[in-house]
């Protein structure tokens, strides 16, 4: 049968019964995937321009609307940034204490779903590998029952064992691949995220500290 002439429903069904757990990985990767790229786009600010007009109001102790710009952006930084303004008359200690208190609640919300993505990348592999087992098990069970009625193994008679076993490696590299790099690219630009927010609540900090 030609490869390049199967349908992709022939090819999954072709890789035996470890194709099903490889496909969930793929659909639960792809979700929070497009998950994470869509909540990321949709709290990323200038954190510069959003801190500045911040403590614009601040300098002319305009506290009321500095917490209504906070509240009128939906973003991890203007929630951060809210906690400390909230405390704005308190001691240094109090205000990183709030901003702290703050962080350990936005910060988990940024890195939801991370671990179960690298889960993903990391299983996916190895559920082609236990496919490849599985199809060379089934090659030595022809093997075996060949050799046990006296008949003579011919090379059709474990090719479906080895089309399984190379068409699960596969499945589970294409799955694990994608999935790895988008891994690497969420966690830097969630990185990025939290750096922007540590450098503003600093600054916010020693501006309410001065």
């Amino acid at each position: 049968m030609d490869l390049y002439r199967m349908s992709m429903w022939q090819l999954f069904l072709a890789g035996g019964p470890v194709m099903w757990p490889i496909l969930l990985c793929s659909i639960f990767a792809l979700a929070i995937i497009l998950e994470k790229f869509w909540h990321l786009h949709k709290i990323k600010i200038d954190a510069q321009d959003f801190l500045s007009s911040i403590l614009d109001k601040m300098k002319h102790h305009q506290i009321k609307e500095a917490l209504q710009v906070c509240d009128s952006v939906h973003s991890p930084l203007a929630n951060i940034l809210k906690a400390g303004i909230l405390k704005y008359d308190r001691t240094r200690i109090q205000i990183k204490e709030a901003i702290e208190d703050a962080s350990l609640y936005e910060i988990p919300r940024l890195e939801k779903n991370l671990s179960t993505l690298a889960t993903i990348a990391h299983i996916s592999p190895l559920l082609g590998l236990l496919g490849t087992v599985t199809g060379m098990v089934r090659c030595f069970q022809v093997i075996q029952a060949k050799a046990t009625s006296f008949h003579p193994v011919s090379p059709g008679d474990l090719a479906g064992g080895i089309w399984e076993a190379l068409l699960t490696t596969v499945a589970g590299l294409v799955v694990a691949i994608p999935t790895f790099v988008a891994y690497n690219y969420l966690v830097s630009r969630i990185n990025s995220f939290i750096l922007e927010m540590e450098k503003a609540s600093t600054e916010l900090v020693n501006f309410l500290t001065e």
